[in-house]
């Protein structure tokens, strides 16, 4: 196997990858009252995982991935974001209409929009990934 990336580009994907990682669901959480939210949190984790297909190549990047193939990311995302519509309409209320549920032992509340966002997380986590690496893998298969 081959591996595309240099040292330097190794131990900064090695380094970097896990503070990316960390700061898109930082960004993720901060979205509903500041700016950030499922998409650019999503982008983020997307570059992580660039940088690191970059450095090791796609069957590495695989192994990283484990049993998790991006395009059931997207499916997942997607299902979420569906699903996040749907309970006002359960309580008579318009549908995408915010719901909100106290977790007492945490001292934070879930809601809808944070559903809405995990699942625009995810979607374009696996939406980028999958097409950076079938790029690689299209690249990789011609040279």
């Amino acid at each position: 196997m081959v591996k595309p990336g240099s040292v330097i580009l190794n131990t900064a994907a090695r380094m970097l990858m896990p503070l990316q990682l960390l700061f898109s669901i930082f960004l993720l959480l901060r979205g509903h009252d500041e700016p950030g939210g499922g998409f650019i949190a999503g982008l983020v984790a997307a570059g992580a995982f660039a940088l690191y297909l970059f450095a090791f190549g796609v069957d590495a990047t695989r192994a990283i991935l484990r049993a998790v193939d991006p395009r059931d990311l997207i499916g997942t995302g997607l299902l979420l974001g569906v699903l996040s519509a749907l309970p006002a309409w359960f309580v008579g209320e318009p549908i995408l209409t915010a719901q909100w549920w106290p977790i007492d032992a945490l001292g934070m509340k879930l809601s809808t929009p944070l559903i809405f966002d995990i699942g625009v997380y995810l979607a374009v986590l696996g939406a980028v990934t999958a097409m950076v690496m079938t790029l690689m893998e299209v690249d990789t298969d011609e040279g």
